[in-house]
């Protein structure tokens, strides 16, 4: 499963992880999520954009407190920065599922969780086109993203523990997850690449692709 034709228009100047640090930007990029994940999915949410605020405020604040000083971390951060964003979101939980398609097919994980697909496809969509616009590097999501199996452990991770989330956008990102302090972005670990991953539980089934955000920017 990959991401395709993401092409990055210029932004004043501005590099795309510097824009997407701004509100609007961050506002205007998750429209465009839920429009193609409706599109793509035949689901429909409702969102609270109070709360969306709110859910930008808390990742910014949590994106400050841990940012490294040496650049050569700067693309471990990325993704640990789309993990803090996915906490953020499933904290908040700004959108809500207000229908499936006919039909929906449960083996599905944008159907059998539709609010945290929708998250899940807009943290992976940002963290791939920041890497690939200002680092120059290629996302490559594993096939756990389609597996029925590993989005029952992931819902039920994260409903005990918003913070386990981070690991899981790490394991569908094709990173190595760090499962006993994921909310701590720790550079050795970042380097080394090591980490241990959870058992997944539920039924082993595949579902389709998330969509993607859009590659225009912020000002």
């Amino acid at each position: 499963m990959m991401m395709t034709n993401l092409t990055i228009p210029p932004h004043n100047d501005v590099q795309l992880h510097k824009a997407a640090q701004r509100l609007r930007w961050f506002l205007a990029a998750y429209e465009h999520q839920i429009h193609t994940t409706e599109e793509e999915t035949g689901n429909r949410y409702r969102t609270d954009e109070k709360k969306l605020t709110r859910v930008f405020a808390d990742w910014l604040k949590d994106f400050e407190a841990q940012k490294p000083e040496d650049p050569r971390d700067n693309t471990a951060y990325v993704g640990f920065a789309a993990g803090l964003m996915l906490r953020a979101l499933l904290r908040h939980q700004p959108s809500v599922s207000e229908g499936l398609p006919n039909q929906a097919d449960m083996s599905n994980p944008a159907h059998f969780w539709p609010e945290g697909y929708l998250y899940v496809a807009f943290c992976l969509n940002v963290r791939g086109l920041v890497l690939q616009s200002d680092y120059h590097e290629e996302q490559n999501l594993s096939d756990l993203m389609t597996e029925i199996r590993t989005w029952w452990s992931f819902r039920e991770n994260a409903q005990e523990d918003p913070s386990r989330a981070i690991g899981f956008l790490d394991l569908f990102a094709g990173d190595e997850p760090e499962w006993a302090f994921p909310q701590i972005f720790r550079v050795k670990l970042a380097r080394s690449g090591k980490g241990r991953s959870p058992k997944p539980i539920g039924p082993g089934k595949s579902g389709a692709a998330p969509s993607q955000v859009p590659d225009d920017g912020g000002h």
